[in-house]
C-alpha cells in the first residue's frame, strides 16, 4: 500500500494570531509540522513527502528537517496565494503514478491505522477521504434568522489526509486551473470531474490546529496518548 504525500505548509496562520507560520509553533517541545512529518517519516508505506512552503520559511524549515532527521522530503515547492495553488505546485513535482495523499501540516494527530484504511480505499475506489460524523445540531440561516434545521445523519466533517490516484488528482487540478475554479478541498475538485469519493470514518482526535484554543486541545491529546502507552 505504498503512497506519497503532499503537505501544504505555506499558510500564515492569521487565526492563530502568532505573528508567524503557525506550524512552526511548538507543542510538546517540537514544532507542529515536525510532529506531522514524523508520522509519514516512520510509516514504511510512505515513499516520499512533498512540502509546499513559504520561501521566507525555507531556511528555518530546512534546519528543522535536518535537526529532527526527516529524510523523506523529496521536494520543497513554492507556496501559492491559496492552499489550492500550493498543492498544485507540489503536485507538479511528483514524478510517478500511484496513490497520492494530501494532508494538512497543522493536523499532527493522524494515526497509521487510518492511513492504511484510507490508502486501501483509494486503491480500490480511486478517491477517498477521512471524515467523522457531525455531532452538533446544524442550522441554516439567513443573516441571524434560522431558516432550516439540517438533518445531520447524512453530514460528515471532513478531515485530511485525502487520498487519490495520482492521475485523478492531476486531472482535477488541471481542469480547476483551466476553469479558474477554487474548491473547498481536494475532494471537491475530484468530485467536479465526475469521480466518486469514498468516505473512511476517521477519529475525532485528528484535529486541525487553527486557533490558540486548539493548542490546549493538542496538549490534551498528547497527554491522553502518553497515558495510553504501555
Amino acid at each position: 500500500m505504498a503512497y506519497q504525500v503532499i503537505i501544504p505548509a505555506a499558510g500564515q496562520g492569521k487565526r492563530m494570531g502568532a505573528g508567524r507560520n503557525k506550524i512552526l509553533l511548538e507543542i510538546d517541545k517540537q514544532p507542529i509540522f515536525i510532529h506531522t512529518l514524523r508520522i509519514f517519516e516512520l510509516d514504511e508505506n510512505c515513499e516520499g513527502i512533498y512540502l509546499a512552503i513559504n520561501p521566507q520559511d525555507e531556511k528555518e524549515m530546512k534546519e528543522l528537517l535536518n535537526e529532527y532527521h526527516i529524510s523523506k522530503v523529496i521536494a520543497l515547492a513554492p507556496g501559492g496565494k491559496e492552499r489550492q495553488h500550493s498543492i498544485y505546485n507540489a503536485l507538479k513535482c511528483v514524478k510517478q503514478e500511484g496513490i497520492i495523499l494530501v494532508h494538512d501540516a497543522a493536523r499532527p494527530f493522524i494515526d497509521k491505522r487510518h492511513l492504511d484504511l484510507l490508502v486501501k480505499a483509494a486503491e480500490k475506489n480511486g478517491a477517498a477521504i477521512l471524515a467523522v460524523p457531525v455531532k452538533d445540531t446544524v442550522k441554516k440561516a439567513a443573516g441571524n434568522i434560522v431558516t432550516e434545521t439540517v438533518e445531520r445523519s447524512s453530514l460528515w466533517a471532513v478531515q485530511t489526509p485525502q487520498a487519490f490516484r495520482f492521475s485523478f488528482l492531476m486531472n482535477a487540478y488541471e481542469k480547476a486551473f483551466a476553469d479558474h475554479f477554487l474548491g473547498t478541498d481536494d475532494a471537491s475538485l475530484v468530485e467536479r470531474i465526475g469521480q466518486d469519493v469514498m468516505i473512511v470514518e476517521g477519529n475525532y482526535d485528528n484535529i486541525k490546529l487553527t486557533t490558540p484554543e486548539d493548542l490546549y486541545f493538542a496538549e490534551a491529546i498528547i497527554r491522553k496518548r502518553m497515558g495510553n502507552q504501555p
